[in-house]
């Protein structure tokens, strides 16, 4: 089935925005004491979540992990809450309290990410549960990386998952390293898609770095999951540009071979296609990098300008 216009623009704008959003963190880190804590970013892999974000609909719920910033933008999170979040201030998305590794944007379903490796997938287990209980036409998306599909977590919830014919999409992002630890490394088989035979689902190989690839793969496992067909195991291969995290020098990972990623750069491939085929034109994409770029600049300005929490409110939003 084609693809529609106005979805690959919002796939365009998606990449655009979490691609200016992370370089500027990039630069922002390079500023001490400017932003509080590790940062991790996704830098290169972003076709991922902006492919799946753009098959689901508002209803549609997102597990991330670590790495979240792609997902949560594509999914429709502020940039300014989003960045405030990550400065740690009050105006943040979870009022300053996660900082940029536990972010959770309910209001665009988006309920939790975790640091765990491997912890998201019982919980997109739980939330699927929740969405058959229901009777609801929805889906639950988990994002996760390479590395998490050797924790035994992952693989109970896709037994869990197959068994009760959850709606519910594995999505790994496999960018070829888990921390410092390359993936031949860590695992024999060579796709995580293969071990979705175990669980009888369907295991999808798909490229990552093709956005277009990515919104029709994570459209048809969408289209079987509200079918009560069950969950797939979709394997995007990608690559991450950065290291593990902002202070990561990169030492393990050869230069040529990040070079060589870069030049499979999931933005350019998707704005030549549209340019060429007439889907947008120069004017418009330069008009559309300027305003991403303001959002972005309104979103630091923001940040820096809200003020931090107050002692006191570490004791609000508690269970106990």
């Amino acid at each position: 089935m084609p693809i529609p216009k106005a979805k690959k623009l919002e796939m365009l704008r998606s990449l655009l925005l979490a691609r200016r959003f992370e370089e500027a963190l990039t630069e922002l880190c390079q500023i001490e004491g400017k932003i509080p804590g590790m940062m991790i970013l996704c830098t290169g892999q972003e076709a991922v979540g902006a492919g799946v974000c753009a098959a689901l609909q508002p209803q549609d719920a997102i597990i991330s992990n670590h790495r979240s910033h792609s997902h949560l933008l594509a999914k429709g999170a502020d940039p300014k809450a989003l960045m405030a979040e990550i400065f740690g201030k009050r105006t943040g998305c979870n009022k300053g309290k996660s900082g940029t590794l536990h972010l959770a944007v309910p209001e665009v379903n988006a309920p939790c990410t975790t640091t765990v490796v491997g912890g998201g997938p019982p919980i997109a287990v739980g939330r699927a549960f929740a969405q058959q209980y229901r009777q609801e036409k929805a889906v639950t998306v988990c994002f996760i990386g390479d590395g998490a599909t050797n924790e035994g977590s992952f693989h109970e919830a896709l037994n869990l998952a197959s068994l009760w014919a959850l709606p519910v999409i594995f999505v790994c992002e496999n960018n070829l390293y888990a921390g410092a630890q390359r993936f031949e490394e860590h695992t024999r088989a060579p796709n995580i898609a293969d071990r979705a035979a175990g669980y009888a689902m369907p295991g999808v190989v798909v490229d990552g770095n093709d956005a277009l690839a990515v919104y029709t793969s994570a459209s048809e496992a969408r289209a079987r999951a509200v079918a009560g067909e069950g969950p797939t195991l979709i394997e995007y291969k990608t690559y991450r540009w950065r290291g593990h995290g902002e202070s990561d020098l990169q030492l393990y990972q050869p230069k040529e071979e990040i070079a060589a990623w870069q030049a499979t750069c999931p933005i350019p491939k998707l704005r030549a296609e549209m340019l060429a085929q007439g889907l947008i034109g120069a004017e418009a994409l330069q008009a559309m990098e300027s305003d991403i770029a303001a959002i972005v600049q309104e979103a630091i300005r923001f940040a820096e300008e809200s003020p931090y929490p107050e002692p006191h409110e570490a004791l609000e939003d508690v269970f106990a």
